[in-house]
């Protein structure tokens, strides 16, 4: 029977799945019978391979970094399937070897099983791909163990296609009660079934360092298997289950499959942690901003692997999400870019890759691309001199950048328990434009920031200057509390959204009026108006509550017009808070009066941050510690990575001359720019070091000394 392939696009890694034959049942005794390595491809050449690897001991290659001490990686798959009948036909030594020639990387990451659930090495506990000429993953781990790089391997997890087709019992279950023909329970048994099986076999086969599952949290559905919904109809009282966003009862539903998540993944971790204790686990995009809470698993790692539309706003994002978290992290870039509906995909250019590196880089974590393997688990090997290219520019950067940690500066609230009553599947980051938004715009007037979920920041909030609430409708109201007695002690609480403002009360110091609704407005700050339209509440300030803007039902500010912001004392501190929805409004259209209105609002709230730049709006400012000295990160933001129709750009224009003021407590003995290696000119006045920095390329420190 033919098959038609077609493309899926995920919000993980690329795949190329089949449709015809791939996913039909099939029964288990039938995949047992199986030859591990048909016809195509003859046994011989495997047991040959695997016999040469077997007196290559651990003690006789060089010692390969753990995760935690990795910076730099690779990660290639291509998701095997039914068409795959060849796999390790053009796999060689030499192409490995070649990679690792031109790259350097402290780890590969390669394919092992994709979300169609074809495994593309020849296993004996799941389904191989139809036809094998060489076994390619004894290649990988022959090459990368006598270099020694650490191999980890890409695999789906809870999206799975063959598993449900040759288990429909693992399925999860639609709101009619009908398998769901890609993604597994996570209340089933495929856990212990394949996935932990499976995994064992790779470790004890290949010795592989770790692995990468893809399809996990992501691609948790919610799941309406009877004891399920009979356990919902328990905890709520709520006949009937919910099917839609709107429906009673909907978030607690979701509660159950995000709980059963957390369990299935600290029970296959900790069982092949048990299994081998050294063996190294990510769960892709677990605890991270599709999952802003406490890592409640013992992962090794955390890692995702971001958008590649509009890719450098979504690596600013994504890292801030995953170095709040407090544990090793590294990102993936794609190295293609495109059009997620048209599969429009090309090559990004080094200078791109680069600045996308940068903007992890910055934040501490390690850096990784994505590369497509061809369908027989080669590899294009042209496409690796934009990996040595962007490699050369990361490690020039290495030790002023990785795991370097944050100066608490502005803290934007990541709230968990807000995030979760907005998200229509139980993990996803697709909800998120009011927090991107303002992170943006603050980023864009060369402001310092992290996004930190309440438990990193519960306890500690005293460290920052000023820490910003983005637009939540709910936070638990211990959480409020402790932001409020954050602000009567002295801290400064910038609150943006109506919905927000009205969790705080009479502390806000205005009256809400009226109901929240979308309107059209326009802004006025500085002589300038700029149009926006979004949710707006009108507000009347109370006694001492000092009024902050206007917005205007027309683009003249004729009239009293209507509040938009405003600043109120609160015992020590104070609190601000903005009336219109300004982060979401900036995602989806910025203008330079909405950025310049958010500025002076915070400018008044936290007039003296450590560091100022001035001369571009085009730099993103970042200040860490590493080595006990002061790391001032400097990016350049310009080019075409946010313009709808570009896909590739080849040009980041360079910026400056830069005007930089650094607060410290005493001259610095030198400022260095690195990676250059040059001392830099500065005067020191007033408690304040002041340099300019002429031309900003790509991304350069400022190591203070």
């Amino acid at each position: 029977m033919a098959s038609t392939r077609v493309v899926l696009f995920i919000t993980g890694v690329l795949s190329l799945a089949v449709t015809g034959q791939t996913n039909s049942p099939t029964t288990d005794a039938a995949v047992r019978a199986a030859p591990a390595v048909p016809a195509s491809g003859p046994a011989s050449a495997i047991t040959a391979e695997k016999e040469r690897n077997t007196d290559m001991s651990a003690k006789s290659h060089p010692v390969r970094l753990r995760r935690s001490e990795s910076f730099l990686g690779i990660h290639f798959d291509f998701h095997a399937g039914a068409d795959c009948t060849q796999v390790g036909k053009n796999v060689t030594p030499e192409m490995v070897e070649a990679i690792i020639d031109e790259v350097g990387p402290d780890y590969l990451q390669c394919d092992c099983k994709g979300h169609a659930g074809y495994a593309s090495y020849p296993t004996k506990v799941g389904t191989p791909a139809p036809g094998f000429v060489t076994d390619p993953l004894r290649i990988w781990r022959d090459v990368t163990a006598r270099r020694g790089v650490a191999l980890y391997l890409h695999y789906s997890g809870v999206y799975d296609a063959r598993a449900v087709a040759l288990h429909p019992e693992w399925a999860c279950l639609d709101p009619d009660g009908k398998p769901d023909a890609q993604y597994t329970s996570v209340f089933g048994g495929y856990a212990d079934g394949l996935l932990i099986p499976q995994i064992k076999e790779l470790i004890d086969e290949y010795d592989v360092d770790g692995i990468w599952i893809d399809g996990d949290a992501w691609a948790v559905k919610p799941d309406y298997r009877p004891d399920i919904v009979e356990r919902f109809r328990a905890q709520t009282g709520i006949q009937m289950p919910p099917r839609g966003k709107d429906d009673p009862g909907f978030y607690e539903f979701m509660e159950i499959a995000r709980e059963g998540f957390r369990q299935y993944l600290r029970h296959y971790v900790d069982e092949l942690h048990k299994h081998r204790p050294s063996f190294q686990i990510a769960s892709n995009w677990s605890f991270s901003s599709f999952m802003p809470e406490a890592v409640s698993a013992k992962v090794d790692f955390l890692s995702g692997d971001y958008s590649p539309e509009d890719s450098f706003n979504s690596a600013r994002y994504e890292g801030r999400c995953m170095a709040g978290q407090g544990m090793p992290w590294d990102l993936m870039a794609w190295s293609f870019g495109g059009k997620m509906e048209d599969a429009s995909w090309s090559t990004k250019t080094v200078p791109q890759l680069q600045q996308e590196a940068a903007a992890v880089l910055a934040l501490g974590g390690g850096f990784q691309a994505y590369f497509q393997q061809n369908r027989d688990a080669s590899v294009n090997l042209w496409q690796m001199k934009l990996m040595g290219e962007t490699a050369k520019f990361c490690r020039a950067r290495q030790k002023f950048c990785h795991r370097a940690t944050a100066v608490p500066q502005i803290a934007i609230v990541n709230s968990a328990a807000a995030f979760y009553r907005t998200t229509p599947l139980p993990f996803t980051n697709g909800w998120t434009a009011g927090i991107r938004g303002l992170l943006t715009a603050l980023l864009e007037d060369q402001h310092c920031v992290e996004i930190l979920p309440e438990h990193r920041l519960a306890g500690r909030m005293a460290e920052y200057p000023l820490i910003v609430v983005p637009e939540w409708a709910y936070l638990e109201p211990a959480f409020v509390e402790e932001l409020l007695a954050y602000a009567r002690g002295g801290g400064k609480l910038l609150i943006v959204g109506p919905s927000a403002a009205a969790l705080f009360g009479a502390a806000v110091g205005v009256e809400l009026v009226g109901k929240v609704e979308e309107k059209r407005r326009w802004l006025e700050h500085d002589g300038w108006m700029g149009f926006l339209k979004t949710l707006c509440q009108e507000a009347r300030c109370l006694g001492d509550t000092e009024p902050f803007g206007r917005l205007y039902a027309r683009n003249n500010p004729d009239g009293p017009g209507e509040l938009a912001g405003s600043i109120a004392t609160c015992g020590k501190g104070q609190i601000a808070a903005v009336y219109f929805c300004l982060g979401s409004r900036y995602y989806d259209a910025p203008t330079p009066t909405s950025r310049k209105f958010l500025t002076a609002l915070v400018r008044r709230l936290f007039p003296d941050p450590i560091v100022e730049v001035k001369g571009s709006h085009y730099v993103d400012v970042t200040v860490n510690r590493i080595d006990g000295k002061l790391a001032v990160n400097l990016i350049n933001t310009a080019g075409g990575h946010n313009v709808r129709k570009t896909t590739v750009f080849d040009e980041i224009p360079p910026v400056g001359p830069l005007e930089i003021a650094i607060r410290l407590p005493r001259r610095p003995a030198k400022i260095t720019l690195q990676p250059q290696g040059r001392d830099l000119p500065f005067g020191y006045a007033a408690g304040q070091a002041r340099l300019v920095l002429e031309k900003l390329d790509i991304h350069s420190v400022l190591i203070v000394e």
